[in-house]
């Protein structure tokens, strides 16, 4: 009996098998060329340091479960677009499949994709792998996008209980003729020469760590949330987002394991309503940046592209290296270059210290970001950015200029945290380690710590005045 034709199942950030619906439909249908593209067009941003580390760890997982379930990972770099013509020439595959991603350059080039391939007489399918709601599916009652967080998450939240994950695909049937595939060792995606990843231990990428992360935090932090989760020195978090960015678990799976522990009582409503409106957030990014596309690269709020930003090496240097000379600033900044990852908390503390005490562009720090976090999500790293800089459709007010001694002070009351990444503190008085200049016997460590490079006070008044030009 002659197998049918192969389908193309196109992973990008769904790099799973369960909850996978591009995947699941393909599988049900026949045999499945599973195909992962490290895309090299131009339209699209490419990966950043921290993500690639975390890239190559992922498929290695993917590869074996794969595998396990009768199948084969076939790897290829190259224009996405190209790249999947090709394999479905050489495979005489019938569809293509895939799960939607959002931002404008990935949406016009699948749609380029499509139009193409279907001239050709190739079914193509896609589906939502990556979103509770999509960007088109809650809108206001004009019909329009929301641009406030609070009456979106109110119109999204039962859409979003309606949702249902799908089980796992455990068995894979591959074609007859397998297409070549690179080897991820050629993709050179883990740093060598030097490799700055040792402290990149903590993580687990892939589905299998996925699902132990998250229940580990639904073991025992997620019954703390609402005051665990802005506490940098405790466990308090679920540390998913490199996870979910990767899609190697999917929003839907979160929710529906958050619900299943409430249903036994053993996390609370109001808990369980924080972290969940957490995922809300991250939809209500993706879904700005798909109506929104000019955020990517301008302010949402086009009154802030006249924003007298200030360029200032010494102080970009200090901030991206940790020496600002405020501990929780450069807590999180080497927090976040040890292990690619911060504290939600104390990212948007760093973030106001560039833009409103350096006045320094928020893209930049963006783009360090981008480069340095394990979790660096489009949509999210520019909406939280522009949150920050107060240039963002839900943003901070202008005038909040976040002090980073009252914040050390509130949200790292013992300095466990400063402690933990900042060791020439570690002998500070607690009440004196979010300021340690103001010490008696001068800083612990002689001139290992750098006195501040700025004057908050000053910088405030400074960025206030700038806002308000500009308003």
């Amino acid at each position: 009996m002659t197998m049918p034709a192969p389908v193309v199942v196109w992973l990008r950030n769904d790099l799973r098998l369960a909850d996978n619906p591009a995947l699941a439909a393909a599988c049900a249908e026949g045999p499945v060329v599973i195909l992962y593209i490290l895309d090299e067009d131009p339209r699209v941003r490419p990966l950043g340091a921290a993500s690639r580390w975390w890239l190559d760890k992922s498929l290695r997982a993917l590869a074996a479960d794969v595998e396990r379930a009768g199948g084969r990972l076939t790897l290829r770099k190259g224009p996405a677009s190209a790249v999947v013509r090709q394999v479905v020439a050489e495979t005489g595959a019938r569809g293509v499949y895939w799960n939607r991603l959002y931002d404008r350059p990935s949406v016009d080039r699948d749609q380029d994709l499509r139009t193409s391939l279907e001239a050709g007489g190739v079914a193509c399918r896609d589906f939502n792998a990556g979103l509770l709601n999509e960007p088109w599916d809650v809108t206001t009652l004009a019909g329009g996008p929301y641009r406030v967080f609070t009456p979106y998450w109110r119109a999204a939240r039962s859409k979003a209980e309606a949702q249902r994950a799908q089980g796992r695909v455990t068995t894979i049937t591959a074609p007859a003729r397998a297409p070549v595939t690179d080897a991820v060792d050629a993709w050179d995606l883990h740093p060598t020469a030097p490799d700055w990843s040792t402290g990149f231990g903590m993580w687990r990428p892939g589905e299998a760590g996925a699902w132990a992360t998250l229940k580990t935090f639904l073991d025992g932090p997620a019954n703390g949330y609402l005051t665990g989760r802005d506490i940098p020195g405790r466990d308090g978090v679920s540390r998913l987002s490199p996870y979910l960015h990767f899609g190697e678990i999917g929003p839907r799976q979160v929710w529906a394991a958050a619900q299943d522990r409430l249903a036994t009582g053993e996390i609370d409503t109001g808990q369980v309503e924080g972290y969940l409106r957490q995922l809300g957030w991250r939809d209500f990014n993706h879904q700005l940046l798909f109506h929104f596309p000019r955020m990517a690269r301008a302010s949402f709020d086009s009154r802030f592209d006249a924003m007298g930003w200030l360029e200032d090496a010494e102080g970009l240097e200090a901030w991206k290296r940790g020496r600002t000379g405020f501990p929780i600033v450069d807590a999180g900044m080497r927090q976040l270059w040890s292990t690619g990852w911060m504290h939600n908390r104390v990212r948007m503390i760093v973030a106001s210290f560039l833009v409103k005490d350096l006045m320094i562009d928020w893209r930049i720090g963006e783009a360090w970001f981008w480069d340095t976090l394990v979790d660096a999500d489009l949509a999210n790293n520019i909406a939280n950015w522009q949150w920050v800089a107060g240039s963002g459709a839900d943003a901070a007010p202008y005038y909040r200029v976040f002090n980073p001694v009252l914040q050390g002070e509130k949200f790292d009351p013992e300095g466990d945290y400063v402690r933990r990444w900042l060791p020439e503190l570690t002998g500070a008085a607690t009440s004196r380690i979010q300021q340690p200049w103001r010490a008696d016997q001068g800083v612990p460590g002689g001139s290992a710590y750098p006195r501040p490079i700025v004057n908050h006070s000053d910088a405030r008044e400074r960025a206030l005045a700038a806002y308000e030009r500009v308003r």
